[in-house]
């Protein structure tokens, strides 16, 4: 795109902006009206994928003038609609309707050649999201056919659910895995398996019934041993890096801990820990909802190098009281160390901003948003060993 084209489109952004949410309704009314045969695609309530339309179509435009990200992004969601059942065929007629819906919202300040930078814009990303999913399909499926095999209550809302894919489903630890359930339909929501692979492909989900969360909620309280689930492919950036000498120090919060203790696992079998100090900081509101403690506790009795402390916020409870920020700046310095991180978006932003504060260089702190990651994930390369074993 020419820096013109690259400065309309990011102009007629700010005229539709106030209008975003009207526009994404209007944009699904004109495509269910003219293509009745992609509705199948979406589940039955929109407000969440009109959402996830405004945010992609955000950073499209936030990312237009960097050609290298741009096309990183729209690869991860290129391969990621295929588990929708997206096919090459239905990017044009998206196109059409997404350029009809922003010409309605942009009103007079519509024109000839907004609309060929609008064209140009959308058929260049749709370009990358095509050939990332066909690329993708010549190496794995779309989604993996599973059934629950456990299912253990573990208090506070949490479930322990254990699935059997019925063929070998390959990931990293650290990442995290897409699943939709037979009570919502087309629903899909990110949950990261507890544990590094193992040879039966056996995964194991640590998952909390959230308020109104239709996936959540089934999972915990209706799911049982033998029901059908369906897995989208492994995403997600934070895993191991292979950095040499620097220590590590992983921080969890609620459920976030599932990812943290199969990146703790990884490091057992890879002898990573025998050469490296390990640090373990897990937060919660109350000693009550100190999610996964003693698993880790015994974990640390297993391997001598990991170090596990626990961290309280709203009880006053002598050596446990303080939110994690506090209690990590308290047992720093972490400097040195290759941070790992997952938890509520408010802790995931204060244990960043702390370890920034003490020195920790940001390509040394490693998390996946947490909420819809592949929309909001950082997509610059990873830093290569000799630059990350500088500090």
């Amino acid at each position: 795109m020419s820096d013109e084209d690259i400065a309309l489109v990011r102009a007629s952004l700010t005229v539709v902006a106030p209008h975003v949410s009207e526009l994404a309704a209007h944009f699904y009314s004109i495509l269910f009206s003219r293509y009745p045969q992609v509705r199948d695609l979406f589940p039955a309530e929109l407000d969440v994928q009109r959402e996830r339309l405004v945010r992609a179509l955000l950073r499209i435009v936030e990312l237009v003038d960097q050609p290298e990200s741009l096309v990183a992004f729209c690869s991860r969601l290129g391969r990621g609609h295929r588990k929708f059942g997206t096919q090459s065929g239905h990017y044009p007629a998206v196109g059409d309707c997404l350029l009809q819906a922003l010409s309605h919202f942009a009103g007079p300040a519509w024109s000839p050649a907004l609309a060929a930078a609008w064209q140009r814009a959308y058929t260049a990303a749709a370009d990358v999201m095509i050939r990332a999913a066909e690329e993708d399909a010549r190496d794995r499926p779309a989604v993996w056919d599973a059934h629950i095999v456990g299912h253990v209550h573990r208090g506070h809302g949490i479930a322990e659910i254990t699935v059997q894919p019925h063929q070998p489903y390959p990931y990293v630890a650290g990442q995290y895995v897409s699943i939709e359930t037979p009570w919502a339909p087309r629903l899909w929501r990110q949950y990261s398996p507890a544990h590094a692979p193992r040879p039966s492909s056996e995964l194991t989900f640590h998952v909390r019934a959230v308020r109104e969360g239709r996936v959540s909620n089934a999972l915990v309280h209706h799911a049982r041993p033998g029901d059908p689930v369906r897995l989208g492919p492994p995403e997600g950036d934070m895993v191991l890096r292979p950095t040499r000498q620097r220590d590590l120090l992983f921080v969890a919060g609620g459920t976030g801990l599932a990812p943290i203790r199969a990146l703790i696992e990884e490091a057992a079998r890879d002898g990573i820990g025998d050469a490296r100090e390990v640090s373990l900081f897990i937060g919660a509101r109350t000693a009550d909802e100190l999610y996964g403690l003693d698993d880790m506790l015994r974990m640390s009795q297993r391997y001598h190098w990991l170090r596990v402390r626990a961290a309280v916020s709203d009880e006053r409870i002598a050596g446990l009281e303080g939110t994690l920020p506090e209690v990590l700046a308290e047992f720093g310095p972490w400097y040195r160390h290759e941070a790992y991180l997952c938890g509520p978006p408010q802790m995931l932003s204060g244990a960043v901003h702390a370890l920034r504060r003490h020195g920790v260089p940001p390509r040394h702190i490693h998390y996946d948003p947490w909420d819809t990651p592949v929309l909001t994930a950082p997509l610059g390369p990873l830093p290569p060993d000799e630059e990350a074993d500088q500090l």
